[in-house]
């Protein structure tokens, strides 16, 4: 119980958050590269978000101090609750759909440059149809939800603790 507790430091909470959002891109990267399973922008929506949500947790991790703490943990809030949002709007709206072209995520992707920078890893190969997945039976974009949903509580317990 004591090592549990130690585990949820203040300082390791964020350090531990940005961890799990770096493997979750590397799940989705082997998925990819591996078992050929194609990213539509939605799904990279959520692997910039990810990333994102890792960044802004390090500061949080690495800096000691309440203020940096708190900041960014709210800005990982603002990022997790979009990452559930996008998860959301994946399964029941852009799965049914034929295409994302011009979506808010094909935008959003595009208009990062991340996609020609990095194409491996940030463009999209898929329909929003074709990409929809399952993983163990469960559709990949509830695993994408499960984390966000974890990332945002852990924040919402970051910025509501003392000190």
């Amino acid at each position: 119980m004591n090592r549990l507790l130690h585990l949820m430091s203040p300082r390791r909470m964020p350090l531990l958050l940005a961890v799990a959002c770096i493997l979750a891109v590397a799940a989705a990267m082997t998925m990819q590269q591996v078992f050929d399973y194609r990213p539509c922008p939605w799904c990279i929506l959520q692997r910039m978000i990810f990333v994102a949500m890792a960044i802004a947790a390090l500061p949080g991790a690495l800096i000691d101090s309440p203020a940096v703490r708190k900041a960014s943990a709210a800005l990982v809030l603002l990022l997790a609750l979009s990452g559930v949002a996008a998860a959301l709007w994946q399964h029941f709206v852009a799965a049914s759909s034929a295409s994302c072209d011009m979506t808010l995520a094909d935008r959003i992707v595009t208009g990062s440059g991340l996609d020609a920078l990095l194409p491996d890893v940030f463009a999209p190969w898929a329909s929003c149809a074709d990409a929809a997945a399952k993983l163990l039976g469960v559709p990949y974009e509830f695993y994408s939800l499960t984390l966000f949903v974890l990332g945002a509580v852990t924040s919402l317990w970051l910025l509501l603790r003392r000190g």
